[in-house]
């Protein structure tokens, strides 16, 4: 009895022992489901809660002349409003490009990747050749209208006029020699490109800021007094002082002095006298021009840059390096001419830097053959003789 006593006893103190232990263990402070979730759910889960973003969402955006235009968040169909733009865009977003403003040229087969050739023709905003095709336009599946370029007088009222008939956002880039860089840079932001830009706009920064770093060694003094002519006769002439002319300006004393520069890539009409009163040290032709048949033109005879050997032709491929129409390409005549005429300062590897241009610019690869092709006349007929 005494010994059953024990045990019951011994028995009561162990279960006691075991419910304190039991008790002690609940009350432990423990973590919600929800938190663990919270904290383990995986970043690709995380971001899939997020509300998707809209297809049709319309953005402001603001253009280089103030303008608030509305456009799509996600720009994925482009039109363009002449061929200054038409060459831009075609360097940042080619596969966005639904028409092009101009049909391109010939030349542009030996470059350009074929699956933009058969785009259709929209027509140019600014005067040149075929108006802009508004039904074509529309029929383009085009969610903008991309102008770029030096802003007319009238850029804001032409650009608000067509956005009403349309029903189209029509955004106008500024782009002068000077301010490329950052006209790219705006044109990655508006097509969510911003990085691809970026690439195409250093490197226009860089050729700017290099051929300022020649000239400045140059110095006014030391510019080379020179007439860049066009026309089926070369009596047309870039003047001082028009768009078209920038970067002529910028390289050279351009001894073209006009009452009224013109703003057309044509130029201003001139004659074979006043050629000869100015009688510039050196001739630029354009392509096309008369730079074959000069040699043996008696009246050309009287020009001293004729005389001397001292007229080249400007490479062209598939368009005017020096411009025509002004666009981006003109980086290309800035490396070019600055070797041309100051050799001893301006020690560029011209292939080199032609190739890069060609791949960021026109998504090709330039080979040597086609190097030479394009630089054939350019290095006039005196140095091609020696």
């Amino acid at each position: 009895m005494k010994k059953t006593l024990i045990l019951s006893l011994v028995l009561t103190m162990v279960f006691s022992l075991l419910a304190a232990c039991s008790t002690q263990t609940t009350t432990t402070p423990s973590v919600e489901p929800s938190e663990i979730a919270t904290t383990e759910q995986p970043a690709d889960e995380a971001a899939a809660t997020e509300p998707p973003v809209d297809p049709n969402a319309m953005v402001l955006f603001t253009d280089s002349v103030g303008r608030e235009v509305e456009v799509p968040v996600n720009i994925e169909r482009i039109a363009v409003s002449g061929p200054l733009a038409q060459i831009m865009v075609f360097a940042l977003a080619p596969e966005k490009m639904v028409g092009i403003a101009i049909e391109w040229d010939a030349t542009a087969e030996k470059y350009l990747p074929t699956e933009y050739y058969n785009l259709p023709v929209l027509g140019q905003l600014y005067g040149g050749k075929g108006e802009l095709n508004l039904e074509t336009l529309l029929s383009s599946g085009a969610q903008v209208v991309i102008d770029v370029g030096e802003p007319k007088d009238t850029v804001v009222e032409d650009m608000d006029a067509l956005q009403e008939q349309t029903g189209l956002p029509f955004v106008h880039i500024s782009a002068y020699t000077a301010t490329t860089g950052d006209a790219y840079r705006m044109l990655g932001k508006l097509l969510n490109k911003e990085d691809e830009a970026e690439v195409l706009a250093a490197y226009c920064d860089n050729v700017y800021a290099k051929t300022l770093a020649i000239m400045d060694e140059v110095g006014e003094e030391g510019k080379v007094r020179l007439l860049y002519l066009l026309g089926d006769k070369g009596l047309n002439v870039i003047a001082e002082g028009s768009y078209h002319a920038e970067a002529i300006n910028m390289l050279s004393n351009n001894i073209a002095d006009v009452d009224d520069p013109s703003s057309k890539g044509t130029g201003n009409e001139t004659d074979m006298e006043q050629i000869m009163l100015w009688n510039p040290d050196v001739i630029l032709f354009a392509p096309g021009s008369i730079y074959n048949t000069v040699e043996n033109d008696p009246t050309w005879q009287n020009v001293a840059a004729i005389q001397n050997g001292k007229y080249y032709e400007v490479p062209f491929g598939p368009y005017n390096w020096l411009g025509f129409p002004p666009s981006v390409q003109r980086y290309l005549g800035m490396m070019w001419m600055s070797q041309l005429l100051y050799p001893d300062i301006a020690q560029y590897d011209l292939y080199s830097e032609v190739s890069q241009y060609y791949q960021l610019f026109y998504h090709t690869n330039l080979s040597r053959e086609q190097y030479n092709e394009l630089v054939a006349n350019s290095i006039g007929k005196a140095e091609a003789a020696q």
